[in-house]
């Protein structure tokens, strides 16, 4: 005889998978906002050997080959919509974000930058609603923790001063937060194409070099690697190419292929927080009153912002 299990039992079990799918996709959020947190240090100290788009290049060449070696199977059979939007996604997510925010803040202060960038969750979520057929759903907690962890942010990257706009440098940074989104609506498509992690990120990572080549001589960069004989120099470049760059756009895209774009976004409110947190501990800063209150005020937006309820 032919035994069935119930429907109520395999609802259950489809649920537990779900949950648990949902699960993964939070700690790899959550892991890659914690490491991206950090990589201030490492830029902090490669600028005084390296031009920005220097850094940009070199990590991003490094986290090419590291995931060529690490999964040195071809990506087949794509169509030329999907190379045009893996294209759409380098130039976004690894060319433009980048260079926008590191122009951005030639021009204005670093302050306005953290702030202005982590509205791109918001960005995101109207993005998808606009873009994506199976819309996902925007509950007023979402509205609710945007506004509660922008304001945590606030606290933390402007210590209680007064802001002081300027127009060129906050508008590049406006624009670094909107390619961002972009870069995550197109993620959320690519991830439906059914195609391995590790092959769309390192074919997004293709086209992201390819279209920062311009920028090498527009910037007059230089590609000279004799700079690497110093150690430091060395440690933090193989530090935002294996970890920042190979490592965590993996995980990142992953979340977005589990979460959604808008879920996955909102843990960008973190990585003030976690600057805040790795300043103190490892070049130790000061840590203000301002800076508690901020990251406090940044994880309870974060939580609200996750919540699947008004």
């Amino acid at each position: 005889m032919k035994h069935t299990l119930p429907q109520s039992h395999l609802g259950l079990n489809e649920k537990n998978a779900n949950e648990k799918k949902r699960a993964v996709g939070h700690f790899a959020a959550l892991f890659t906002a914690i490491i991206w947190g950090t990589t201030f240090i490492s830029t902090k100290v490669l600028l005084t050997d390296f031009q920005p788009v220097e850094i940009l290049f070199f990590r991003f060449v490094i986290g090419l080959l590291v995931l060529t070696i690490a999964y040195p199977r071809r990506l087949r059979g794509t169509t030329g919509r999907q190379e045009c939007l893996f294209a759409a996604a380098g130039l976004c997510g690894v060319s433009l974000y980048f260079l926008l925010e590191n122009i951005a803040l030639t021009y204005t202060q670093a302050s306005n930058v953290g702030v202005i960038v982590a509205v791109s969750p918001f960005f995101t979520a109207f993005l998808t609603r606009l873009f994506w057929k199976d819309r996902e759903k925007l509950h007023p907690a979402f509205f609710i923790g945007f506004a509660v962890a922008m304001t945590g942010i606030f606290l933390i990257s402007f210590q209680g001063t007064a802001l002081q706009l300027n127009p060129l440098g906050d508008l590049l940074a406006l624009g670094a937060a909107l390619v961002w989104s972009f870069y995550s609506v197109f993620v959320k498509k690519i991830g439906s194409f059914g195609y391995h992690t590790i092959l769309t990120t390192r074919r997004i990572f293709f086209y992201g070099v390819v279209f920062m080549l311009p920028a090498l001589f527009f910037f007059d960069a230089s590609l000279d690697l004799s700079r690497f004989a110093q150690p430091r120099c060395l440690f933090n470049i193989l530090f935002l190419g294996l970890g920042a760059s190979a490592l965590c756009f993996v995980t990142w895209n992953f979340a977005v292929k589990l979460l959604g774009a808008i879920k996955t976004s909102v843990y960008i409110y973190m990585i003030p927080a976690i600057t805040v947190i790795t300043s103190f501990l490892i070049l130790h800063e000061t840590i203000t009153m301002f800076s508690v209150l901020g990251t406090l005020l940044t994880m309870a937006g974060l939580f609200l912002s996750e919540r699947r309820g008004s």
